[in-house]
């Protein structure tokens, strides 16, 4: 006899169904999984037979052949116990319902329990794409799956509430559907905590305004980690897609907490600089998403830049300018968003004191030029704003008058965002940071004075052609901020200002 069971898996960043074939035939009895199953995958067979006779079933004493078709798909995780479970229970005759328009994941404790897996919101949606009308989850991500309209996710906590509910004995009633919209973005810290520094701030609100990347150097405690924390706390509200797709991919990677249904806050990561190029790129067999995905429609912090391994700092490079990251492994090739924005922070010598009027800097100049050659031209070419985060005067940390708060400046960054969005209307880009170089020129119209400074700078600073268009989005920006149709020459000048530190510390 044999028994179709649908479910589904994981690739990259999408899912596919795969259907649990079940043959139980008589002979010595054996327990086989084929279908290019990993090892997490056979080891179903023992957690699945203890689950069964642990919940008070008789385990068939037959031979039994479980095949997961597509068979030229690798199938990896836990997710199969259940579908296999429940085949196994209708092949039996212990349920006889016809389970067609339903999918079945989970993984099995040896007691019967449903744990956790990963991946629930893109196998969710996929499940619906496919025609399924039930979703059958794990009880503790029940809220991921029930993000998707238009199918009803059960969740089950265990063997033998499955049973009960199949059987029509005690029903599981489905997961309440989640509405996105209802959520509201709390934070704990804010930009009014921020005292002085009001030309980062500036900065970093052209930044927020334009999607923009940005590098902080200043001597230590100055408030640049200060200042890139708060950063989450002014830009726009995510759209809904945006929602969705940051989700699947924490989803996938497993850091969507339970209690979650959706990442409904623009993502902040900071790891460490310890963190090798494929924790930041993702890796493994079959790749999961790094760190710069995991910070996918928000930002990724790198402290302390200079401290980072030389090829982890490389790396980023291509992801940056792309907005997506390609990992190639003997398994598979899988490619994840990684649309980013990325600030930096560093000292301007080891000591941290080069340049600082206040403290003496202890390095010599060998130590700081190779400190500073730690960073290479092409990634900071990739870094469109320059911000020199000077020390704060005792004057300004002991007012007692509190700065322009979050909620103030996310008011204009909203604004400037709407302004981008209509321009830009159909055309896939999201800010000014994103300008295609075939658009470039076309939503960039400069006046007479505006060309002829940008020309002089060109020249004088001897600006890569990439430094060029990245100057030119600032002004873009800067321009949008001042809500003028065309960038004039203050914007210019502007743009300039922060493009001249390189120069300053680099030696250029």
């Amino acid at each position: 006899m044999v028994v179709n069971i649908k479910s589904m898996g994981l690739y990259g960043m999408d899912a596919f169904p795969v259907r649990v074939e079940t043959d139980t035939s008589r002979g010595i009895a054996a327990f086989e999984i084929v279908g290019l199953p990993d090892a997490s995958v056979k080891e179903s067979r023992d957690r699945v037979r203890s689950a069964i006779r642990n919940c008070g079933f008789d385990f068939p004493a037959s031979r039994i052949v479980v095949n997961l078709a597509p068979a030229d798909v690798k199938k990896v995780g836990s997710v199969y116990d259940l579908p296999i479970l429940v085949s196994l229970l209708l092949a039996t005759g212990v349920i006889q319902n016809d389970l067609t328009d339903c999918a079945f994941i989970g993984e099995l404790s040896l007691g019967g329990d449903v744990c956790h897996v990963n991946g629930v919101l893109p196998m969710a949606i996929a499940a619906k794409n496919c025609g399924c009308k039930n979703f059958y989850v794990p009880a503790v991500n029940a809220r991921e799956g029930a993000v998707v309209n238009g199918l009803n996710i059960i969740p089950v906590e265990n063997v033998g509430d499955l049973v009960k509910h199949l059987r029509g004995t005690k029903p599981i009633p489905p997961e309440k559907s989640v509405k996105p919209e209802s959520v509201r973005r709390s934070y704990n810290i804010d930009f009014s905590d921020v005292r002085g520094q009001f030309e980062s701030k500036r900065a970093l609100e052209i930044a927020a305004c334009g999607g923009h990347n940005v590098l902080l150097i200043g001597s230590p405690g100055t408030g640049k980690s200060m200042l890139a924390k708060r950063m989450p706390t002014i830009l726009p509200d995510m759209t809904f897609d945006e929602m969705i797709e940051t989700s699947k991919i924490h989803s996938i990677a497993g850091t969507l907490p339970s209690d979650t249904s959706l990442i409904t806050e623009r993502p902040f990561r900071s790891p460490h600089h310890t963190v090798s190029p494929a924790g930041l790129t993702g890796g493994g067999s079959i790749p999961h998403p790094g760190e710069i995905s995991l910070a996918h429609n928000g930002v990724l912090f790198l402290d302390e830049l200079p401290e980072f391994s030389r090829n982890a700092m490389e790396i980023l490079r291509q992801p940056i300018e792309d907005g997506t990251v390609t990992i190639s492994r003997v398994n598979a090739t899988l490619t994840y968003p990684c649309s980013i924005m990325l600030i930096a922070a560093m000292n301007p010598c080891p000591c941290g004191y080069y340049g600082n009027p206040q403290h003496i800097c202890t390095c010599s100049a060998k130590a700081v030029s190779q400190y500073l050659s730690k960073v290479s031209g092409p990634l900071l070419d990739r870094l469109d704003i320059h911000v020199e985060v000077p020390p704060v005067q005792f004057e300004e940390l002991s007012s007692g008058e509190k700065s322009e708060s979050s909620a103030e400046i996310r008011k204009r960054v909203d604004r400037v965002r709407k302004l981008q969005t209509e321009r830009f209307k159909g055309t896939g880009i999201t800010c000014n940071a994103r300008i295609t170089p075939a658009i470039l020129h076309q939503v960039c119209p400069m006046d007479d004075k505006a060309k002829e400074t940008l020309k002089n700078s060109f020249e004088s600073m001897g600006l890569s052609a990439r430094a060029f268009d990245r100057l030119l989005k600032v002004a873009r920006t800067i321009a949008d901020i001042e809500n003028s149709e065309v960038i004039r020459q203050e914007h210019i000048f502007e743009a300039i200002q922060y493009r001249n530190l390189d120069r300053k510390y680099w030696g250029n």
